[in-house]
């Protein structure tokens, strides 16, 4: 194929940890949307609508909680095992300074 790109190749490393950092971002939205689903619980007003307990509710947002905690923790883990990809020998990398 005359005049058509290469394919594309991402190094292992490099993609890896561009698919840490989007987990990391995507935990912040998931947790927001997790928190969110108490208020959507039916409350007693509606009849044919079993109310939730508030214990449970609290249950849930300290359980949602925890486990966002839980998963940061095992991230972070992750990532600072993870070399520096602008570090000591990249190539392109300035020197600080200039």
């Amino acid at each position: 194929m005359a005049g058509g790109r290469p394919p594309l190749f991402l190094e292992r490393r490099s993609y890896r940890q561009r698919r840490l950092i989007d987990a990391v971002r995507l935990l912040a939205v998931l947790a927001a949307g997790l928190w969110m689903i108490p208020l959507i619980w039916a409350d007693g007003s509606d009849p044919q609508a079993a109310a939730v307990p508030m214990s449970r509710a609290l249950f849930y947002i300290f359980g949602v909680w925890f486990a966002v905690i839980l998963a940061a923790f095992v991230l972070s883990g992750r990532m600072r095992r993870m070399p520096d990809p602008g570090g000591e020998g990249a190539e392109g990398a300035e020197e600080p300074g200039r």
